[in-house]
């Protein structure tokens, strides 16, 4: 659809000329010869732009541009008068204009005006957008977990978001530490942009370089000046992850800057200001990298203003199914097919599993058996042998554990699962599913009761 322009002016010949002007340009142009016709005309629709005279018989253009943007902030309005003075000028930008043209103009600059008018617009809108958008994906509704542990983190991290303090996340790898660090900025009332690095990627030299950036000529390599990532938050959160995996040195000239709040590029002198949160984040025992002298106590007490410490996924078993039907809903949708199920004996083995890689392991595994599973229901079948027997299934099925290992209850759980996967195979049939196991039929119905197998087909014995 073609933009909407509104042209207020008492001048009927200007008003006739702009009109001519801008439909050729491909705008839909309605005009007014009156604020009071101006008011009907908006009252209709909303204009994407407006041109409005500042002398107007029934009342100041000013007045209706601060009406105008009581109402809508985004449209622009350019002023237009033949009364020209600073102290107008001032006052119309001052009350929200886009800009101020004085009468006699030129048309064409008149249309460079109008047309990078729009451009402001439809980029403020954009980042309206984006920013919405990520505030959808990074609210808590979006942070999958109902447990009562979750819960509390999600409460901590309401209170303490609108705030400026350091936060410092620790947790195993894989329980969403990132995600909450981006939580706590799209729910903070800073305006700059949310910044990562992963400490323990980089040798000391890049790193250094990377936080704080550099001059030109500061190393071989140096061809010009560099903004590091303290600038680019500037107003903003920089999310520090791993670190405990800073050398010493690192570790002291970012004390510096917390303490001082300011950074010095690489090769530099001068101190420059930042104005940045910090969030940090380990999967390490800080207590006991402070021991050992691999992490500064000072440090830590800088950056432990406000702890979060995130519970691994087998510590929360309550949200695996969440997060399972989660995952199998983005990953069916990014497959462009219909939401896939998952079988009762799959869910309960995606709940029995010890999960050590956690989130990010259990994703990892829907991401597979969407991938991977021709049928509309996940089975046990579509899961990783690792998954359905133990992490000691991938080496040999009679590796004994290191803590040892309930036999009889490891021996049932293998019946179960085996038989579970025969009848998924057979279609619920027990004789084919007695078959695939090469037992007799009997057996299977003994077995079948014993492991409390239910919802299984009724054949009878041949």
């Amino acid at each position: 659809m073609p933009l909407s322009l509104l042209i207020v002016d008492d001048e009927a010949s200007l008003r006739d000329f702009l009109s001519i002007v801008f439909e050729s340009e491909g705008w839909d142009v309605r005009a007014a010869a009156s604020l009071h016709e101006a008011r009907e005309k908006l009252h209709e629709s909303e204009p994407d732009l407006v041109l409005c005279d500042l002398m107007m018989p029934d009342g100041s253009g000013l007045d209706f541009l601060r009406e105008m943007k009581a109402q809508s902030e985004a449209v622009p309005v350019i002023m237009i008068t033949a009364y020209t003075s600073t102290q107008s000028a001032v006052s119309a930008l001052k009350a929200g204009a886009y800009d101020y043209i004085a009468k006699p103009f030129d048309i064409e600059e008149l249309k460079i005006i109008v047309r990078k008018a729009v451009e402001r617009r439809d980029l403020e809108a954009e980042n309206v957008h984006l920013r919405t958008a990520l505030e959808e994906r990074f609210t808590f509704a979006n942070i999958i977990g109902k447990s009562s542990r979750m819960q509390q983190i999600f409460s901590v991290v309401s209170r303490i978001a609108p705030t400026h303090s350091t936060v410092l996340i620790t947790g195993e790898s894989g329980t969403g530490k990132e995600l909450i660090a981006r939580a706590i900025h799209y729910h903070s009332r800073r305006p700059g942009k949310f910044v990562s690095i992963n400490c323990g990627a980089l040798p000391e030299s890049l790193l250094e370089s990377e936080l704080f950036g550099h001059e030109k000529g500061a190393f071989t390599g140096a061809i010009r000046e560099k903004r590091g990532l303290f600038q680019e938050a500037e107003k903003g959160t920089i999310f520090l992850d791993e670190i405990t995996e800073m050398s010493p040195a690192m570790q002291v000239k970012l004390l510096r800057v917390l303490q001082d709040r300011s950074i010095r590029r690489v090769g530099g002198n001068e101190e420059i200001p930042v104005d940045v949160r910090v969030i940090a984040a380990t999967n390490r025992d800080l207590g006991e990298s402070i021991q050992k002298g691999t992490f500064r106590e000072d440090l830590f007490y800088r950056i432990n203003v406000i702890p979060i410490s995130l519970p691994p996924l087998r510590q929360r078993k309550e949200d695996i199914p969440l997060l399972a039907d989660h995952f199998i809903a983005k990953y069916s949708a990014q497959l462009n097919i219909q939401p896939k199920r998952i079988s009762v004996e799959a869910m309960r083995v995606l709940e029995k599993h010890g999960w050590p890689g956690n989130v990010r392991e259990l994703e990892n595994v829907v991401e597979r058996a969407i991938a991977l599973e021709t049928a509309d229901v996940l089975t046990t079948r579509s899961l990783p042998e690792s998954v359905v027997f133990g992490e000691s299934a991938t080496a040999s099925p009679f590796e004994l554990p290191p803590a040892g290992i309930n036999l009889e209850k490891h021996v049932d759980s293998v019946v179960r699962s085996l038989m579970v996967q025969a009848l998924e195979r057979s279609n619920g049939v027990q004789k084919a599913a007695a078959d695939v196991l090469q037992m007799s039929f009997r057996s299977f119905r003994y077995y079948a009761k014993k492991h409390g197998i239910v919802g299984v087909g009724k054949d009878e014995e041949g």
